[in-house]
């Protein structure tokens, strides 16, 4: 019962959601009809998730503050084989929200020597699972689905990572990252007052990028919750479209956001029907393939190698996707 108060109240925040439909009640809305409900899971989602969106950037730049660069690239050296894949996945949970910011970590990892499939590893990982992401997934679809994400986004990342090694593409990475000297610089050791100084800023600075999306996503969320009948949405996302998880896909890649911004967009697709494993799908492809970030990728790897990268994870998600599909009633 303390860990359903914990993921209803303080992760779920179903007490703000009581509180806000009881404000719009009191000054006129009728929260029954399709704008009143539209208002309703707007301010709510916006208003919780910029919370949750605080707190956790908060936590976890105080955690990344012990993780500079050179010291994440220190610790990945000094493991071999699988174990360096699953290293680099892991320590991409702690880097920034969005693909597009972790590809500059990405080439300098790359830059620096480390091999090429550890340093995929923690780019699949890096925008695809974060603690970020754990802790909100656990407000709204429940532990074992947070858990079953972050496990399945980490096994994409090691075997995708593993997968590059295997098939040696360093030659399809760009000259300039091939041909770069790393330089080592010891990050100076921050004191306590530092550490919460650097988090504090990162707060506002990832605030400021990520809040537009989560606009985006939450009004995306609300016309879908209260404005999309049912039907249709189980008839291109249910159980009758075997095909769902594959347009999932396809739809997210060319879409830009992050876990923040998805998260409204998959929730109120769930709500309407959607199958639990096409609604996952859809999220990690918009956070993992966007179509910036494989801009951004195509200036440090070659075609082939980028093509290679996409493949990758497509059929990961893919799979992933028709998994939940297949074991969703083990997640009710």
């Amino acid at each position: 019962m303390i860990w359903e108060f914990i993921q209803d109240q303080i992760l779920g925040m179903k007490w703000l959601n009581a509180l806000i439909r009881n404000a719009l009640t009191a000054a006129g809305l009728d929260v029954g009809t399709r704008i009143g409900g539209s208002v309703q899971f707007f301010v709510y989602d916006v208003i919780k998730i910029t919370i949750l969106l605080c707190t956790l950037i908060f936590l976890i730049s105080y955690i990344q503050s012990y993780f500079p660069p050179e010291r994440s690239k220190k610790i990945m050296g000094r493991f071999h084989g699988i174990w360096a894949n699953c290293i680099a996945a892991l320590l991409g949970t702690v880097t920034p929200f969005c693909s597009c910011s972790s590809i500059p970590l990405f080439i300098g990892f790359t830059s620096a020597g480390l091999p090429l499939g550890v340093t995929f590893s923690f780019l699949i990982s890096s925008p695809m699972v974060d603690l970020g992401s754990l802790l909100l997934l656990m407000g709204i679809f429940g532990t074992k689905v947070a858990v079953a994400y972050v496990v399945v986004g980490l096994v994409i990342a090691v075997v995708g990572g593993t997968m590059i090694e295997k098939l040696h593409m360093e030659l399809y990475v760009e000259e300039f990252i091939r041909n770069a000297s790393g330089v080592d610089i010891d990050s100076p050791t921050l004191s306590q007052k530092e550490r919460l100084v650097y988090a504090k800023d990162q707060v506002v600075s990832t605030f400021k990028k990520v809040f537009p999306y989560i606009l985006v996503g939450v009004g995306i969320g609300a016309v879908i919750h209260n404005w999309i009948p049912e039907h249709w949405i189980e008839a291109v996302l249910g159980s009758n479209n075997p095909f769902g998880v594959i347009l999932a896909t396809l739809v997210g890649v060319p879409m830009y956001a992050d876990v923040f911004g998805t998260i409204p967009v998959a929730e109120a697709l769930l709500f309407k029907g959607a199958q639990l494993g096409t609604v996952l799908s859809f999220m990690m492809a918009v956070t993992t393939l966007s179509l910036p970030s494989m801009i951004m990728l195509r200036k440090a790897v070659k075609p082939r190698l980028l093509g290679l990268f996409i493949g990758i994870c497509t059929a990961g998600i893919i799979l992933v996707g028709y998994l939940f599909n297949i074991f969703h009633s083990f997640f009710i």
